[in-house]
């Protein structure tokens, strides 16, 4: 079976490591490879992005040449769904080049606008708060100084570039499949969910798990076997 590269992007705070205890179980032929963002992991000395666009054209420009002439997916958690929606739509419009499904998860569909106040600019306990109210952050981290003084700053640069985005009304949709799943206990509503049947060309299908926003921290086993029976 010929091989389907799937390329992964964090949620804010998150780097490429998030998702490489997805590889023992994804089906032989599904490559898994984890996209690194600036700022982070192996690509920690690089100033970390303005805004969300020079995230999407960073990734571009590292991907375009990667994805000629193969089958490839994209899963995106929170900040990555944004992430990766807008780079496909820059892959099918600049390059003919259609993936063959992209999964967003745990995110609304980019044209219903965040009710959430911006956090970023807050005092650092007032912003330390605001994380852990989401989940996903061990309360451990924010309480280590050395730890702190590493992951606040990246925190806040990921917070600042999707608290930012703004959505700009598209001339066209997703030529692709998608699948959106996102946790039964979530702040999203079903109808932040169901918009994204509006960005797609494809088919959709919305998939609820049990959890939070972090649902993706606890449901590997579930999610992955969605991508195998999907792809």
């Amino acid at each position: 079976m010929r091989k389907i590269r799937l390329f992964c992007l964090p949620y804010a705070g998150g780097n490429a490591n998030i998702y490489f205890n997805w590889r023992k179980s994804l089906e032989k032929y599904i490559e898994l490879c984890p996209l690194e963002l600036a700022g982070r992991g192996r690509r920690y000395e690089e100033p970390f992005y303005e805004t969300l666009d020079d995230a999407i054209e960073d990734i571009y420009n590292i991907m375009k040449d990667q994805i000629k002439n193969i089958e490839f997916a994209f899963y995106g958690h929170s900040m990555g769904s944004i992430i990766a929606y807008e780079l496909v739509l820059r892959f099918q419009e600049r390059l003919g080049i259609i993936p063959k499904h992209v999964f967003f998860s745990g995110h609304r569909a980019p044209n219903v606008a965040s009710k959430d106040k911006k956090t970023y600019f807050l005092p650092d306990e007032e912003f330390k708060n605001e994380v852990l109210k989401l989940g996903g952050t061990p309360k451990e981290i924010l309480e280590n100084a050395e730890l702190v003084e590493f992951f606040l700053p990246l925190l806040r640069a990921d917070f600042k570039i999707i608290e930012n985005y703004c959505y700009q009304d598209k001339k066209n949709k997703l030529n692709c499949d998608i699948t959106v799943l996102n946790g039964k206990k979530d702040d999203l509503t079903l109808n932040d969910i169901v918009e994204w049947r509006n960005h797609t060309n494809g088919q959709c299908k919305i998939i609820m798990l049990d959890g939070g926003h972090f649902f993706i921290n606890d449901n590997t086993e579930n999610i992955v076997n969605i991508i195998n029976n999907t792809l």
